[in-house]
Formats: structure tokens, sequence, C-alpha cells
């Protein structure tokens, strides 16, 4: 018998949103779980059709209520990661290794069907990463407590709604220069947010169980023909600067100081590291769901909010260009 009961923890951000929208159109019922429902309520509402999508406002880390939502529930997703500390318990520890062990506790008290995790690529390398090392303790713990959990390893994650793409496009279009680290020589493999999306549905509808997926997209890329091919889509000319590694730590420790830094020690030191498939699980593609999007082609869809001119920029010259040509005939 199909599963149809989902418990989804982090469910306001891209991805979450994204497999909500295609589990709540597979009839699936989902339990949308949100730290604040004034202000994430509104959109996770229009997810899915009335009576498909149930929104929980709870703290995560109170047992008490969660515990409850257990209850009711055939599979539970945990989408919960930060990218750098913050106060009131918001550090790497908590987010990435403690609550990942709770739920998988649950997980396995309630005798869920299955057990779905986010993590990250190339955490295994990262040996002097904070981040890294939390996000394996977490999946340690998982595959401690629920071994039949399945753990999703994507690479960069990008759509219209990321901080990865959006973010850079909107430093390219404001600052004359942008630094490289490293040289620009890291290696990611990005994957588009719906293909990311597509393999958790497939897993959940296929059953897929005890893996480590290995989530990447069809293409390879530097970190600076990342820079570079967004460069062309929002038709701007930065130079690209090779920051010395003292340097670029100095401007790294300068942002932290800032509400959401730009970037962080700790992210320095994690790219250092390729963020591609490391050969030694199975990767989405393994699995039987190849990623179909390329970076070049997604990212065109919404480039055009950082080109001059807007979404009408190529129309309104190429309508220029007619007016004069049919102008010159005449």
């Amino acid at each position: 018998m199909k599963a149809k009961n989902v418990l989804i923890f982090g469910c306001s951000g891209q991805i979450g949103r994204s497999i909500v929208r295609k589990l709540t159109k597979d009839n699936y019922t989902v339990t949308a779980v949100t730290r604040n429902i004034h202000q994430k309520g509104i959109v996770l509402k229009t997810l899915g059709n009335a009576g498909f999508i149930n929104i929980i406002e709870a703290n995560i880390f109170d047992e008490k209520k969660i515990r409850e939502l257990f209850k009711k529930t055939d599979i539970c997703i945990n989408l919960v990661g930060i990218l750098y500390e913050q106060k009131k318990g918001n550090t790497f520890k908590n987010i990435h290794a403690v609550f990942p062990s709770l739920l998988a506790k649950l997980s396995k008290e309630y005798n869920l069907k299955h057990f779905i995790h986010l993590s990250a690529l190339g955490i295994n390398d990262a040996v002097d990463s904070e981040y890294a090392k939390s996000k394996l303790e977490g999946e340690n713990e998982i595959l401690k407590n629920f071994p039949l959990a399945t753990i999703l390893r994507p690479s960069i994650v990008y759509s219209v709604e990321d901080n990865f793409s959006t973010s850079f496009m909107t430093l390219l279009s404001r600052l004359p220069l942008f630094p490289l680290y490293y040289n620009g020589k890291t290696r990611f493999a990005p994957i588009a947010c719906s293909d990311l999306t597509d393999t958790i549905h497939h897993v959940i509808s296929n059953n897929i169980y005890s893996k480590i997926i290995e989530c990447v997209g069809p293409e390879i890329i530097t970190f600076k023909e990342i820079l570079q091919r967004l460069l062309k889509l929002i038709d701007k000319k930065r130079i690209l600067l090779p920051f010395p590694l003292p340097l670029a730590e100095f401007s790294a420790r300068c942002f932290e100081i800032l509400p959401k830094p730009l970037l962080t020690r700790d992210q320095l030191r994690l790219l250092k590291y390729d963020n591609i498939a490391s050969g030694k699980y199975k990767t989405n593609s393994d699995i039987g769901m190849p990623s179909k999007r390329y970076f070049n082609d997604e990212v065109k869809k919404y480039c055009y909010m950082w080109r001059d001119g807007g979404q009408f920029s190529t129309e309104k010259y190429s309508s220029n260009n007619n007016l004069e040509n049919k102008t010159g005939q005449n």
C-alpha cells in the first residue's frame, strides 16, 4: 500500500516548496512544519489544494509537539540546514547533528515507512570545515538510529528562488570586480532544484531505502566558469580577480560581522574542495533519475532580472533595430 502522509521539516525554502508542490500534485497529504506560520504560511498554503497540505508552527526542538506529528505520518523528510551559525541555538551541531538524530529516533519509534534526509556533497573530504563535520555527524547519527534512511547529498542547488545564482548575479551586477578564491578552480556539479526534487519524489514513490545518494547536475563547472557564465547571461563585463588566501581570510572575518555574511571563514575552507560526485556512492543517475536541466538553460529563464532593461531588454534592442531598418528603407 502506498504511503500517503508526508511530514516535512524545512519546507519553506526552494527545495521544500518544490517538493511540496510535487507531492500534493501526486495526491500525497503533506504536513509542513514552519517556525513562523504568519510569515511563511501564506506561501505554503498555495502549494497544494485544500485538504492536501497542513501547516504547523513549531520550534524544531520542541520534542513534545514534534512527537505528536509522527503519530499521523508515514514518511519524514528533513530539509533543515544552515550555511552559517547564528545565536539562539542555531549552531551547526544543533541543526545538522542533534536535530536529525532526534527525527531518526522518532521515525524508528513510530515505525515510519521512510526517513529522507538532505545532507551535502563533499563533506567526507572537507575535514577542516565545521559545517562539513556537523553534516557528517548528522548522517552517522541517522544511520545509527534509523538504518533504512535515505540520505541525499546534493551539489550546489540553484533556481530562481535560490541563494546561489541570484546572489552572485546581484553582486556581479553591482561590483566592478569580483574575487576569485583558490583561483576559481574549485569544481561543482550544480543541480537544478527541479531535478533534485524529482529525485526525492522518485525515492519516495519507488521505496528506495538505506542508501547515500550523491545528487549532481549533468555538467562539471569550475567556480570561475560559473561566474563567467553568469556575467554573459546578465550581459556584464567585470574583472575576476584572484585573491591571496590571507586577504580572503581577512575579508571573510569582516563579513562574519554582518547579520547575513556574504562569506565566512568556514565557507572559505569549504571552497578548497571539489563539490562533485566522489564515485564512492550511487548518484541520482544510478537510481534512474539523471539530471536533465543544464545550468545556462535554467538560469537564462530568470537572469533577465539582472540585465539592463529587464525581461524586455532583448526585445527592446531588437525592436529598435527593426525600426531603424524600416526607416532606412523608406
